[in-house]
């Protein structure tokens, strides 16, 4: 593909715009006559034609992950893809650059990205055969709800062009420049259930919403492709509307954090699915919102520690106001790293519990902040529960970082002494780890990589970027996690599962 065509689509065109809707006054009268002279011709003779050209088209060629701009003119409207070179082109008409690039290179074969319809150029008629039907899927591909709910029992690979196998749902994505704290989070969202449902059955046909939604749901449909031409994705597309709708806040160039991140856009989809303030009214809020009780009271003299913490209590004699507070994901904060080193002059590499960071919600222990105390309890649990462990602090010279490893289980975690949520008895307080995220590098300078579930065989893969590789659950707690995602059990086991 021409480097030209992946260069960043200029202001003007970044509305949303109907590919075939405003076309230029030349184009459409040069397509309408193209289409006039094809109903003319002789079916034979045109049949004959397309045949022969149809031995042309080179799928080796072909990358659909890139943005839709024509490679001469930079428009995204009206935008067609040679079959046989891959490069994209605006128009079909007698004075577009698809039919000049079809006079000067010899190429005839053209998709046009939005209607999947083939043509076979300069002659300008259309082309309906099956052969064609892998191409069309690949550019958009399609799933019928029985072969969703097939997803969570799939454990057959698929095989790309080169004949190497993939997991569907478990490709790698490219990391352009510097955005693999985007691609650690699409890897996460994409296998949860019931986002990844919504948006491969919520296709641009059958629902009015933004770009970024858009291309957030084309992205999880090729990851789940399992007739990928290629056992890789570009998430190119959504990088680039991220970048438009943040208004530069995230760049594929440079590197951000993937909890900032996360919460940008999860609250960004919230919005453009026309969420609003209740817990129902948009999937991201009726996957991952909890509530939990925040009690605040004015801080006075420093109450009887807790066991060996270093924790604070309230005063029963003095006031104490309470809230309700939604949230999406949960802060989980560290103790303070130690600054002495061993014997052998090495760095000591701390390790806590999850239970010991989860206390932080157990309605008793209490932290200053700001010249309050405040104390936090989960009043309601979400089915899919985030967890941030705050590794980074920022103080008047430099960042730092917390190299401290959390302990945890990975399947059977009883949050029940963190919640007096009523729903618990009924769906239960137990949760199995779905996602990792971890943390790699300085507080300057940090990579992340992913830690998946396989929820059809049980087996856990470790992807950066490209790179995609099957790993022992062992393996997953000597990293530095940094977000995580919980998945409640549907049927409750006995007894409860220790947190750390």
């Amino acid at each position: 593909m021409s480097t030209t065509a992946q260069r960043k689509r200029p202001k003007s065109n970044s509305i949303d715009v109907e590919p075939t809707a405003k076309k230029p006054r030349l184009e459409i009268e040069a397509d309408e006559a193209d289409n006039a002279v094809s109903q003319t011709q002789d079916h034979s003779e045109s049949q004959a034609s397309s045949d022969l050209y149809l031995d042309t088209v080179n799928r080796q060629m072909l990358d659909f992950d890139f943005e839709k701009l024509c490679s001469v003119s930079l428009s995204n409207l009206n935008v067609y893809a040679c079959l046989v070179c891959g490069k994209y082109y605006q128009g079909r008409g007698k004075s577009s650059h698809a039919y000049f690039h079809s006079l000067h290179e010899d190429h005839h074969v053209f998709i046009n990205l939005e209607t999947l319809k083939v043509y076979v150029l300069p002659d300008g008629y259309e082309v309906k055969h099956s052969s064609l039907d892998d191409i069309k899927f690949v550019l958009k591909p399609t799933f019928t709800k029985e072969e969703v709910a097939k997803l969570d029992t799939n454990t057959k690979y698929s095989y790309d062009l080169h004949n190497k196998k993939y997991l569907p749902g478990f490709l790698g994505l490219n990391n352009i420049k510097a955005n693999d704290y985007v691609n650690v989070i699409i890897q996460a969202l994409i296998h949860i259930p019931p986002i990844r449902n919504y948006f491969i059955l919520n296709t641009s046909e059958t629902s009015s919403s933004s770009q970024l939604v858009e291309r957030f749901g084309a992205l999880v449909r090729k990851m789940w492709n399992p007739r990928a031409f290629k056992g890789q994705v570009s998430p190119h597309e959504l990088l680039q509307e991220i970048s438009n709708a943040s208004e530069k806040r995230f760049k594929l160039t440079e590197q951000s954090d993937p909890v900032e991140f996360m919460s940008w856009f999860l609250n960004t989809l919230h919005k453009d699915l026309g969420g609003t303030r209740k817990r129902t009214s948009s999937i991201i809020y009726r996957t991952f919102q909890g509530e939990v009780k925040v009690e605040t009271q004015s801080i006075g003299v420093k109450e009887t520690q807790i066991t060996e913490d270093e924790s604070w209590l309230f005063d029963a004699d003095r006031a104490i106001t309470a809230n309700q507070s939604p949230f999406l994901f949960l802060t989980l904060d560290l103790p303070p790293a130690p600054l002495y080193q061993d014997e052998l002059e090495q760095n000591i590499i701390p390790q806590v519990p999850l239970i010991t960071i989860l206390n932080k919600y157990n309605g008793v222990q209490a932290q200053e902040i700001k010249g309050d105390l405040k104390r936090y309890h989960i009043t309601r649990l979400p089915n899919y529960l985030i967890f941030h462990v705050k590794r980074f602090t920022k103080n008047n010279w430099a960042k730092e970082k917390n190299p401290t490893i959390v302990n945890f289980p990975i399947k059977g975690v009883d949050l029940s002494e963190f919640s007096d949520d009523p729903t618990v008895e009924k769906l239960g307080s137990q949760y199995d780890l779905l996602a990792n995220i971890s943390e790699e590098g300085t507080a300057t300078s940090a990579t992340y990589k992913i830690h998946v579930r396989n929820r059809a065989s049980d087996q856990w893969f470790q992807i950066q970027d490209l790179r995609v590789e099957e790993i022992l659950p062992q393996m997953i707690f000597l990293s530095e996690s940094y977000i995580q995602i919980w998945e409640r059990r549907k049927t409750p086991i006995k007894g409860k599962g220790k947190v750390g």
